[in-house]
């Protein structure tokens, strides 16, 4: 019998402790609906990941509740009021983001452009604090990007942008972290030494919200997994409840068999492949 997404949607339970959430949202890009009636919790100091296939509205659903998407019905809730109300320095002070893809000035250093994330903290009364230079040389360290602090970004290989645009999101310091596909361009090793410092930012308390393709990363990092499909919420919870075989066959169209990861004893996701 052919397994359905509706086969394995858990229902969208109401989280209490949410500083971010939105209320029966739609969202369009351009003339198409990408996703309809979308009610979802981030829960607070959780570290949650958004799965689901290419073209699912991950992103979408990212960029609207950092403020950069506005939805045409619903609303998208910060600290209980609606985000619209806020002006885009109050949403930067709370929210750091990490979009998909980001074009740096021409000529600008690695250090400059780090420091850009303390701009919502600058006015006319408040200027360049020591604050903000410990924030900066802080989240470049915790990045490996300190002895790339000279160079121009137009220079670096990709993987070097994307640890430079991660350390700008961090300069932030923000209690909330979106993070738009965080490991695109890097090498195994850089991947996992950001997972992995995204998984100490969470447990020093922030709240982390990243879109991710691999569902054995998301399955070994996430506290709380959103799954999604054609703009829907498909199963959302913890990664042992979320990460099944018939979850993963419904929204990704892959038969696998799922294990128990010999090191973080997770779920481990095997695809039996066509040869099996």
């Amino acid at each position: 019998m052919k397994i359905t997404a509706a086969d394995v949607r858990h229902a969208a339970l109401p989280v209490t402790e949410s500083r971010l959430w939105t209320e029966d949202i739609t969202i369009n890009y351009e003339d198409r609906v990408i996703s309809r009636n979308l009610s979802v919790s981030i829960p607070d100091g959780s570290y949650t990941v958004i799965v689901g296939p290419n073209a699912c509205g991950k992103s979408t659903l990212l960029r609207t509740l950092s403020k950069l998407i506005k939805p045409s019905a619903g609303q998208v809730l910060l600290d209980g009021k609606g985000i619209a109300t806020y002006k885009s320095k109050e949403v930067a002070r709370r929210i750091g983001l990490l979009p998909q893809s980001s074009t740096a000035p021409e000529g600008i250093t690695v250090a400059n452009l780090v420091a850009h994330g303390r701009y919502p903290f600058q006015s006319f009364i408040r200027q360049w604090t020591d604050e903000d230079e410990e924030a900066v040389a802080t989240a470049m360290r915790l990045t490996d990007t300190s002895g790339l602090s000279h160079r121009f970004v137009d220079e670096l290989s990709g993987g070097q942008r994307q640890r430079v645009w991660v350390a700008m999101a961090l300069a932030q310091q923000t209690p909330l972290l979106l993070l738009d596909e965080p490991t695109t361009y890097l090498d195994i090793a850089h991947q996992i030494e950001l997972l992995e410092l995204f998984k100490d930012l969470n447990e020093q308390g922030r709240t982390i919200v990243a879109v991710l393709h691999d569902l054995n990363h998301a399955a070994r990092y996430a506290t709380h997994i959103i799954a999604m499909k054609n703009g829907e919420l498909i199963a959302q919870g913890e990664p042992r409840e979320v990460i099944t075989e018939s979850l993963v066959e419904a929204v990704f169209g892959l038969k696998c068999t799922i294990i128990d990861d010999p090191v973080s004893h997770t779920p481990l996701v095997v695809p039996l492949g066509k040869h099996r």
